[in-house]
């Protein structure tokens, strides 16, 4: 009995510019299963089916799910710890930027803050004028 041709392109891929191309002779393996040339589709005789499992740890080899070879698909950039770390010493670093600044002030302002507190404490213990 023979199998109905495979559909264009798997589904949720755009269609070719040119002609779909016809799988890899290399590819096939069991029962007539055929896999598309970038290798995460298989044809199994109705329509296209994902040739790895939404985790990439299992790959269907056209006839059992098994383990994928490279395991788990390799990891973008640094990740997660790399942005919690970043953004703590960048609060760390404007932490001791802000304290630096605020001592500053107060060096130098020191004598002028006190007279502004004396004069406030002096105004509120004196009685208001009639």
């Amino acid at each position: 009995m023979e199998q109905p041709p495979p559909p264009e392109t798997p589904p949720g891929r755009p269609p070719p510019a040119a002609p779909a191309p016809q799988p890899l002779p290399g590819a096939q393996t069991g029962q007539g299963s055929r896999f598309s040339p970038d290798g995460f589709w298989w044809w199994d005789g109705a329509g296209w089916r994902p040739a790895y499992s939404q985790d990439r740890l299992w790959r269907w080899d056209g006839q059992a799910w098994v383990p994928a070879a490279g395991g788990a698909a390799p990891r973008s950039g640094g990740g997660v710890g790399l942005a919690i770390g970043l953004t703590v010493g960048a609060f760390a670093l404007v932490l001791i930027l802000v304290f630096v600044v605020v001592l500053v002030i107060l060096s130098q302002m020191g004598g002028q803050i006190a007279n502004v507190f004396s004069n406030v404490a002096a105004a509120l213990n004196s009685t208001p004028s009639p």
